[in-house]
């Protein structure tokens, strides 16, 4: 895993000499152990590299790595984990390889379709070299005599990669803080859609001439113009035929998910350096950690342990990580860190995430890869994806228990919206009531996009200015969600939607978004198995019946792990991270929120109505209403807009880190 960055510009324009080497500073956390740049001036075109070297360490894995004419140059972010098989093909066509890397095999395989024809690579010979990697990546290509950069992403979109366009160019890079620092054009349908939903579906941020290449997405660029973009893989909910199991019996397919996790987490454990896991004492991490000690049975696994969390809904996650390192005879190291440090992170945490995702969560990665890398572990396995593939969210279950409801006339439907909308804001069980019904009046597609939502239309409107109001003019927070629903096949089940929502949104811009940020602050690569493309696609054809069954979320999945696991933990109570934002907000950043929400700071900004937003806060500091991450949403996006707008200074994570303990 690293850092990159570059640029492709305009005819007859250069780019600021101090740029190359500001990026690789902001981008050195990704990348400590190695750092490069390549300029062609004459094309104006620059890549930038800054390595974590996790495979081949030497010299020989230096990049930008050039071919051998120096006219073929490849910057590249990310693991082949089938590059041994695919380097031996390349050998037997007669390739001839310097050193080790998977690096040096992707430049071949470009190199590859190159030679074979006249004509510069187009869509078709791209897609087939990309459909032939199984991993995850993004990397950029420029191919001197065609005068051609190319850009592309993995399959399920695991590491990141940002575009913007400016008066000389175009730019891009791991991270947006990486990119030119010009004048921000605040983006208000993202900014809505980040209130909306806590994190913003799609491919727009913040800043309006920043976008994100999209999941299976590539392009090819010639001085600085975009000149083609296209798709190259698509989710497999929109082949039905190519996706769906054969018919077969429940044990079969039961094995069949046993087979293909252990597949994945065999292949991901390809490394020269040691590999440890994330393991909460969830499910899926204990999956993972199941079969990769099969491989390495002296796994080093991490954990954290948050005291004093105090609040009611949190399940304590560490008794069940503490029964499966027992179970499975791993070591489990834990970081202990309190409340309090936490929440003294925040700013720091929204600097490093480049986006204002609303959600404490990300912390949690931070702190265990920061002892990993202590520990001298560079990669961590994590079980992120196995809600998303096999149905774990309590959303999937309120989606199945629509049944008991949706038959009711739409005027009766309104009125148990109306009821539970008084339901009282302190019960964690009577929130999730209020949620599950509050788009029960609603229809087909924007029911299902709707469980997403944090915040009603009508309640975040009231929090903007009339002037912020006039700028959304048509704005639709729902529309990337709606339209990608749109182009499914008709007989695709309601729970298949929702799934394919969390992959390609939820899962893309939220989780793995924290999950690489986050760990890559600390120089720490995090693999995800089940997110492995043969997996995914086999998950894909398993009946929805199999993956929710009689409100047991992940059904076949739990079967598939009852050899391996402990039942107490296959079965356990669903919990997300423990942080107790709800009391930090009452509590330890009680002083911060009226600091970076205050009167001066909102009037300042323009964009919040401070009546509006003083009076969330005070019902929610009464437990009249429950807005904590609402107004957590409201502070990050006031912390982005200082770093990003007004070019404020940040603090280091140093201080954070100190405060966490082994």
């Amino acid at each position: 895993m690293c850092g990159i960055a570059g640029y492709s510009l305009f005819s007859n324009t250069i780019v600021s000499s101090d740029w190359p080497a500001s990026a690789c500073e902001r981008l050195a956390h990704r990348g400590p152990d190695d750092a490069g740049v390549f300029e062609d001036p004459e094309q104006g075109v620059g890549l930038i590299h800054t390595r974590l070297s996790i495979l081949d360490p030497s010299p020989l894995g230096h990049q930008p790595m050039l071919n051998r004419s120096g006219r073929v140059v490849l910057t590249f972010n990310g693991e082949i984990y089938n590059f041994r098989e695919l380097r031996a093909e390349l050998e037997e066509e007669g390739a001839v390889f310097c050193g080790d890397s998977d690096t040096e095999v992707l430049l071949s395989l470009y190199l590859k379709i190159r030679n074979s024809s006249s004509l510069i690579p187009g869509e078709a010979e791209i897609t087939s070299l990309l459909k032939k990697i199984n991993g995850i990546f993004s990397f950029a290509i420029w191919d001197k005599d065609y005068r051609v950069l190319l850009l592309a992403r993995d399959a399920l979109g695991v590491k990141p990669l940002y575009i913007k366009q400016i008066e000389t160019g175009l730019f891009f890079a791991s991270e947006i803080k990486a990119l030119p620092s010009s004048f921000v054009h605040l983006n208000a349908p993202a900014l809505e859609r980040y209130l909306t939903f806590l994190w913003s579906p799609g491919k727009q941020t913040l800043d309006a001439d920043v976008f994100k290449l999209g999941p299976g997405e590539a392009m090819c660029i010639s001085q600085g113009v975009i000149k083609h973009q296209f798709s190259w893989y698509q989710l497999p909910v929109f082949d039905q035929c190519s996706s769906s199991v054969p018919a077969t019996s429940r044990s079969e397919v039961i094995r069949g998910v046993e087979h293909h996790l252990r597949q994945a987490v065999h292949r991901q454990l390809v490394a020269d350096v040691p590999v440890g896991a994330f393991l909460s004492g969830g499910l899926d991490s204990s999956a993972v950690v199941a079969f990769a000690r099969e491989r390495n049975p002296e796994l080093r696994c991490f954990t954290i342990e948050l005291s004093r969390v105090g609040e009611e809904g949190f399940v304590d996650d560490l008794p069940y990580a503490r029964r499966v390192a027992s179970h499975l005879d791993v070591p489990l190291d834990v970081v202990q860190v309190d409340a309090a440090r936490m929440a003294s992170c925040l700013e720091e945490m929204v600097w490093q995430l480049d986006e204002p995702l609303a959600d404490p969560a990300p912390l949690n990665v931070l702190f265990i890869s920061q002892l990993a890398r202590d520990c001298g572990i560079k990669v961590l396995l994590s079980g992120a994806g196995g809600d998303d593939l096999f149905s774990g969210y309590r959303r999937h279950i309120a989606l199945e228990t629509e049944r008991l409801w949706r038959w009711l006339p739409r005027r009766q439907r309104i009125l148990l919206r109306q009821i539970s909308a008084l339901f009282p804001g302190e019960s964690p069980f009577a929130r999730r009531l209020r949620k599950a019904f509050s788009g029960a009046h609603l229809e087909g597609h924007a029911r299902l996009v709707h469980y997403f939502r944090w915040i009603e239309r009508a309640d975040l409107y009231r929090l903007f200015t009339p002037a912020f109001r006039a700028a959304l003019d048509q704005s639709h927070a729902e529309k990337p969600m709606l339209d990608f629903l749109a182009e499914l096949p008709d007989e695709t089940s309601d729970l298949e939607r929702m799934l394919s929502l969390e992959q390609r949104f939820f899962l893309v811009d939220h989780n793995l978004t924290y999950t690489d940020k986050m760990s890559m602050a600390v120089g720490v690569e995090v693999r995800v198995p089940f997110l492995d493309l043969e997996l995914v696609q086999y998950a894909a054809g398993i009946p929805s019946t199999l993956k929710l069954r009689n409100r047991e979320t992940k059904w076949v999945l739990k079967k598939a792990l009852e050899s391996y696991l402990p039942y107490d933990v296959i079965y356990r109570p669903k919990s997300g991270f423990g942080a107790p934002l709800r009391r930090w907000l009452r509590v330890e950043l009680r002083d911060w929120l009226k600091d970076i929400l205050s009167s001066q700071s909102l009037n300042r900004r323009g964009l919040f109505d401070v009546q509006a937003v003083h009076q969330l806060i005070a019902l929610n500091a009464e437990g009249r209403i429950d807005a904590s991450y609402t107004l957590l949403s409201l502070a990050c996006i006031e912390l982005w807009c200082r770093f990003h707008i007004d070019q404020e200074t940040h603090n280091s994570f140093k201080g954070c880190l100190s405060g966490a303990q082994s």
